[in-house]
Protein backbone atom coordinates (compact mmCIF):
# COMPACT_ATOMS: atom_id res chain seq x y z
CA UNK A 1 0.00 0.00 0.00
CA UNK A 2 1.26 3.37 -0.79
CA UNK A 3 0.66 5.98 1.62
CA UNK A 4 -1.07 9.53 0.97
CA UNK A 5 -1.14 12.26 3.10
CA UNK A 6 -4.56 11.54 3.66
CA UNK A 7 -4.15 8.29 5.56
CA UNK A 8 -3.49 9.59 8.53
CA UNK A 9 -4.81 6.52 10.75
CA UNK A 10 -1.92 4.48 8.36
CA UNK A 11 1.05 6.71 8.54
CA UNK A 12 0.26 7.17 12.30
CA UNK A 13 0.23 3.51 12.86
CA UNK A 14 3.42 3.29 10.56
CA UNK A 15 5.34 6.06 13.19
CA UNK A 16 3.79 4.06 16.02
CA UNK A 17 6.33 1.17 14.96
CA UNK A 18 8.62 2.61 12.97
CA UNK A 19 9.68 4.29 16.59
CA UNK A 20 7.88 2.64 19.24
CA UNK A 21 10.47 4.05 22.04
CA UNK A 22 9.90 7.31 21.09
CA UNK A 23 7.39 9.81 22.80
CA UNK A 24 4.92 11.36 20.10
CA UNK A 25 4.33 14.14 22.92
CA UNK A 26 8.03 15.14 22.22
CA UNK A 27 8.36 15.21 18.59
CA UNK A 28 8.64 18.71 16.59
CA UNK A 29 6.21 18.59 13.26
CA UNK A 30 9.54 19.38 11.52
CA UNK A 31 11.23 15.89 12.19
CA UNK A 32 7.82 14.06 12.04
CA UNK A 33 7.36 15.09 8.58
CA UNK A 34 10.87 14.20 8.06
CA UNK A 35 10.16 10.35 9.52
CA UNK A 36 6.45 10.24 7.28
CA UNK A 37 8.83 11.12 4.28
CA UNK A 38 11.38 8.45 5.01
CA UNK A 39 9.00 6.06 5.31
CA UNK A 40 9.19 2.89 2.77
CA UNK A 41 5.10 2.81 2.31
CA UNK A 42 4.81 7.05 1.75
CA UNK A 43 4.14 7.98 -1.84
CA UNK A 44 3.66 11.47 -2.11
CA UNK A 45 4.13 14.87 -2.27
CA UNK A 46 6.49 15.91 0.81
CA UNK A 47 5.00 19.76 0.07
CA UNK A 48 1.45 18.84 -0.13
CA UNK A 49 1.25 18.28 3.93
CA UNK A 50 0.15 21.23 6.42
CA UNK A 51 0.01 21.79 10.06
CA UNK A 52 -3.88 20.01 9.85
CA UNK A 53 -2.55 16.82 8.21
CA UNK A 54 0.46 16.63 10.73
CA UNK A 55 -1.92 16.95 13.55
CA UNK A 56 -3.85 14.49 12.62
CA UNK A 57 -1.07 12.15 12.14
CA UNK A 58 0.17 12.88 15.37
CA UNK A 59 -3.27 12.42 17.36
CA UNK A 60 -3.10 9.00 16.15
CA UNK A 61 0.12 8.20 17.09
CA UNK A 62 -0.70 9.68 20.14
CA UNK A 63 -3.15 7.12 20.35
CA UNK A 64 -1.41 4.18 19.26
CA UNK A 65 1.09 5.25 22.07
CA UNK A 66 -1.30 5.04 25.12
Amino acid sequence: MRLKWTDSREIGEALYQAYPATDPKTVRFTDMHRWICQLEEFDDDPHASNEKILEAILLVWLDEAE
